[in-house]
């Protein structure tokens, strides 16, 4: 059966690093690399030969061959051990001496979350740019500013869209600072003491550390945990997913926006003339790339939890209730964060504004919003703040009822016949002139977004940004 969230969902680049073939040949690596350091240290068991013949065979992964072994050892790891020693006899007994399932199994879980990290962090990267695009683009359109749901001060739109850019940048930094610290598992034995390896280099502990640090940056690793069980600490594995389910918060936060203004009708995401919005009502233009967003977005905040459950009921150095959970968890939760950043960038990069609905819905209310300034002005002329406030609150719900009437709103005339509040007629519509006054900083805060967030990730990520979706259906 076809996996819902790789085939229909996530990139064939993300698909790729989880791969079995490319799994298991980085096994072999390991292998080998454990032969090469304990090499180096003097053990004599290996031979040059040994190790020119693992090299030859890193590619040659057979992995029926493996599954027939498997079904008679029950140990996947067992197995391919045991098909690697048949395509190299020579150096066969040496093969994963002196070393446990995870010195295999986890450095290679560690390399495969690393580099899925980092598509992702490019990925997160692209989507800063793309709202910073629309944000730049729509700096200075003035709209409805909600809170509670509910209209509020105005906004602009660009700057709604930066908010939006700049809530992925937080999450981002968590991936950086991750990836920046990310620690590979070396090569600690069976229960993390290395008692395994001190009996190969007959006790010399020097030679231990020395083979654990080369064996771990032949891997790839810049670090090393300094204490593990039999496994790593498992609370690393709900670190790294804790900062997919982080990156998920935001995305999710925009797309409830993004699907909202739609129903405003003041925006649309990217809808192709072939599209069908429904099988029933031929009209509709459905946001469903958005709300498929969503949905992997409030899949991936869920795996947050069971990394933590995973982490905890640990026992010892070592329990196996960990591992069909991990085996399911780690690659489906970076399916899932690499397809939500995929229809991010689909949506973002071809949202529509429709700046006449935007300003339509805006005017309508605007004599709401005006209310606040002429408040202020009106203090500023001697006026007490409280009693003025009172008297607009109750002109703005007279107002608010005339409205729901289908009643013109007459708000700023009721406000310019009160005696009790020294504003003139005016001198109100010279304030409802003065449009951006409303939106305040709202344009110079999108500015510097994009001086101190967006041009920075710009800069250091600049391959990033030749990153495209590739979302089809």
């Amino acid at each position: 059966m076809a996996h819902p969230l790789a085939d229909r969902y996530a990139s064939k680049a993300m698909q790729g690093v989880f791969s079995s073939n490319k799994k298991y040949g980085f096994w072999r690596r390991l292998w080998t690399y454990l032969a090469e350091a304990q090499y180096e240290q003097g053990l004599e068991a290996i031979k040059p030969e040994m190790h020119a013949e693992m090299t030859a065979h890193w590619n040659d992964v057979d992995l029926q061959r493996a599954g027939e072994i498997e079904k008679l050892t029950k140990h996947d790891v067992m197995a391919h051990i045991r098909h690697f020693g048949e395509q190299c006899p020579k150096a066969k007994p040496i093969i994963h001496l002196g070393a446990t399932s995870m010195e295999v199994g986890d450095n290679t879980d560690l390399k495969e979350m690393r580099e899925a990290l980092e598509l992702v962090r490019d990925k997160t990267v692209k989507c800063i740019h793309l709202a910073g695009v629309q944000a730049e683009k729509h700096r200075d359109l003035m709209c409805l500013g909600y809170t509670h749901i509910q209209p509020a001060e105005p906004v602009t739109m660009g700057r709604r869209m930066a908010q939006w850019g700049y809530d992925l940048s937080l999450a981002l930094g968590d991936i950086e600072y991750r990836l920046e610290r990310f620690t590979g598992r070396g090569a600690k034995g069976t229960t993390g003491t290395q008692a395994s390896f001190l009996k190969l280099f007959n006790g010399d502990a020097e030679k231990v550390r020395k083979m654990d640090e080369a064996f771990t940056t032949k891997a790839g690793f810049r670090r090393i945990f300094l204490l593990t069980g039999q496994t790593y600490p498992r609370v690393y594995d709900h670190q790294i997913i804790s900062a997919l389910s982080n990156l998920a918060i935001p995305v999710y936060k925009t797309g409830e926006d993004i699907c909202l203004l739609q129903s405003f009708g003041e925006l649309e995401e990217p809808f192709e003339k072939t599209q069908v919005g429904s099988t029933a009502m031929a009209f509709k233009r459905n946001p469903k790339n958005t709300e498929r967003m969503k949905a992997l977005a409030r899949y991936l905040i869920g795996k947050e939890e069971g990394m933590a459950h995973t982490a905890a009921v640990q026992k010892f150095e070592r329990t196996l209730d960990d591992s069909a959970f991990r085996r399911i968890e780690i690659p489906d939760s970076f399916y899932a964060a690499d397809a939500m950043l995929e229809l991010y960038m689909l949506v973002m990069d071809g949202l529509v504004v429709y700046p006449k609905i935007v300003s339509r819905r805006l005017d309508s209310l605007l004599p709401f919003m005006a209310t606040e300034s002429i408040l202020m002005e009106a203090v500023k002329k001697g006026g007490d703040r409280q009693t003025i406030h009172e008297k607009i609150r109750g002109h703005s719900m007279d107002a608010a009822q005339r409205v729901r009437d289908g009643m013109e709103n007459d708000l700023l005339k009721r406000i310019a016949n009160d005696e009790g509040i020294p504003m003139s007629q005016a001198e109100i519509n010279e304030i409802m002139l003065k449009r951006s006054d409303f939106y305040g900083l709202a344009p110079q805060q999108v500015d510097l977004f994009l001086a101190e967030v967006v041009e920075p990730l710009r800069k250091k990520y600049h391959k990033a940004l030749e990153l495209k979706s590739s979302v089809e259906i």
